[in-house]
């Protein structure tokens, strides 16, 4: 995944690199994912399948509408939320959910208005510091009982750093993710209870032959 190791990324040069980094890739983003059979496929179609009509779905970090807005159910309602606007231009050939751009950390949404949120591979590239907010944030937008759908590290360490060259594209990006107990920690004090695991494999090639994988954690919001 990375050549630049790093433990303390500036919190403000890391969400540009993110940003300009998915703006400027985009395309070969998209054709990455598109050509990737994707593991995550059919947990995100059960995820999406306990949700009612009526219900409301926030993608936080959505990305190019993939793999989620573009799979939801007929009925609901959804908004996508990404920091890179040509990748928000790209999710709205593939969605008619609303689309935002914005900040984890900081979510264009008001108070207990969703039903659920997902976060695939997004929160890994929020500052790691900031991690606390982005739950709190899930956490503030979600109602009583509302569910979480995450993607976390797998091992004990986590990581910070970045890859100057991410799928051959010439561009940077950074991932910045402390380790799986230091998230469920994380959660569990926003007021989340994690009610499942899984490991799965990464949908996107890092480009150095090395796919990894990734734990996918589902929590419920307390307060029913």
């Amino acid at each position: 995944m990375t050549d630049e190791p790093s433990d303390a990324a500036d919190p403000h040069t890391q969400r540009i690199a993110v940003r300009d980094g998915y703006d400027a890739m985009a395309d070969d983003y998209r054709r990455e994912r598109d050509a990737s059979q994707s593991p995550e496929a059919p947990v995100v179609k059960s995820f999406l399948g306990d949700l009612a009509p009526g219900d409301r779905l926030l993608d936080a970090g959505c990305g190019q509408g993939t793999p989620v807005l573009d799979r939801r159910p007929d009925g609901v309602d959804a908004v996508g939320v990404d920091l890179s606007a040509t990748q928000l231009g790209l999710a709205r050939d593939r969605t008619d959910a609303a689309l935002a751009r914005g900040d984890l950390t900081r979510l264009p949404l008001a108070d207990s208005t969703v039903d659920a949120v997902t976060a695939l591979h997004s929160v890994i590239h929020v500052p790691l510091a900031d991690h606390p907010d982005a739950y709190r944030e899930f956490a503030r937008v979600l109602c009583p009982g509302g569910r979480l759908y995450l993607t976390a590290a797998t091992d004990e360490d986590g990581w910070a750093g970045a890859n100057s060259n991410w799928l051959d594209s010439g561009e940077r990006m950074a991932w910045s993710f402390p380790g799986i107990d230091d998230t469920r920690d994380q959660l569990r004090a926003a007021g989340f209870e994690v009610t499942a695991e899984q490991t799965l494999g990464d949908t996107v090639s890092d480009g150095d032959g090395d796919d990894g994988s990734w734990t996918h954690l589902f929590a419920r919001l307390e307060g029913v």
